[in-house]
């Protein structure tokens, strides 16, 4: 007789130092905010605003608490925004579903778990301000030139596994659709948060194009393409580094750009020559455990 498996052990949290939980509080600020803002009179059967922020809050929660955590489990209930009703009509005549009062009530249900979520990290926080040495003060960096703000377009991993690592290095990576709208554009809000004192792009072949007849060919999202110029001409060449996954065709105007390719590990000690470069202190026990 087979013996049953014993269920899998579940980790309680991440153990993150105090910048990253200083980073987690803001973060859930902006969902909270979102959450607020937003237009409940726009809701319908399916509405894709309400899925995005679902999707913003749930890599939020992940990031601060882990993974599959129980930490994460505990507050997981925030991300269930877009209320499902599923009707049986006996008559055949159609029935009105009221979507937007049952979404209003997730909305509030949700605003109340991120804030405890928020509530049990600033516990955290208090502890470890408590509980540990200071951390070194950082030479010839500014608060803001320590805002790397990360283009990207539809490769979450490579973006979630760059924005961990800069976290690792005491930078505070700015991802735009994280940014609360506020009622802005996309340009809007890139000149808001680009003040940064560098930029990671992401080059993955999220997107297929050719010249007229001729055979499509993996290359990055238009968006990408345009941050990136945005960037060169904001911050200068020598506080830009492109990282490419895969093949990718980069456009001869970018020439000169930085590169380095993410299919490997050495893209860290890469990222990380780049950034002392550009004049920040980069903690290379950090880089080489990354």
């Amino acid at each position: 007789m087979a013996r049953a498996k014993p269920p899998a052990t579940t980790a309680a949290k991440l153990e993150l130092p105090i910048r990253e939980i200083e980073w987690a509080i803001k973060r859930i600020d902006d969902r909270v905010v979102e959450l607020e803002n937003f237009d409940i009179s726009t809701v319908t059967r399916s509405t894709p605003e309400l899925n995005a922020l679902s999707a913003s809050i749930a890599g939020t929660l992940e990031r601060a608490f882990g993974e599959n955590t129980s930490a994460y489990q505990r507050y997981s209930a925030a991300t269930k925004l877009q209320h499902v009703s599923i009707t049986i009509s006996i008559d055949g005549q159609h029935r009105h579903v009221d979507y937007q009062g049952p979404t209003q009530q997730n909305i509030t249900r949700s605003i109340a778990l991120l804030k405890a979520a928020q509530s049990s990290l600033k516990d955290d926080l208090e502890f470890l301000q408590e509980n540990s040495e200071p951390e070194p003060p950082v030479i010839g960096s500014s608060i803001k030139s320590r805002r790397v703000f990360v283009v990207h377009g539809h490769d979450e991993g490579a973006r979630e596994t760059v924005a961990r690592f800069l976290m690792q290095l005491a930078f505070e990576p700015i991802i735009l659709h994280e940014q609360a709208n506020r009622g802005g554009t996309v340009m809007e809000k890139i000149e808001k948060h680009g003040e940064v004192g560098f930029a990671v792009v992401l080059l993955t072949p999220d997107d297929e194009g050719c010249a007229k007849g001729g055979t499509p060919e993996p290359r990055a999202r238009q968006n990408v393409l345009l941050e990136l110029g945005y960037f060169l001409g904001r911050l200068g060449r020598d506080k830009v580094c492109a990282l490419k996954r895969g093949t990718v065709e980069i456009p001869s105007d970018f020439a000169g750009v930085v590169w380095e390719s993410m299919d490997g590990n050495g893209w860290k000690q890469a990222l990380g020559r780049e950034l002392e470069a550009a004049g920040h202190v980069i903690d290379w026990n950090k880089v080489m455990r990354a």
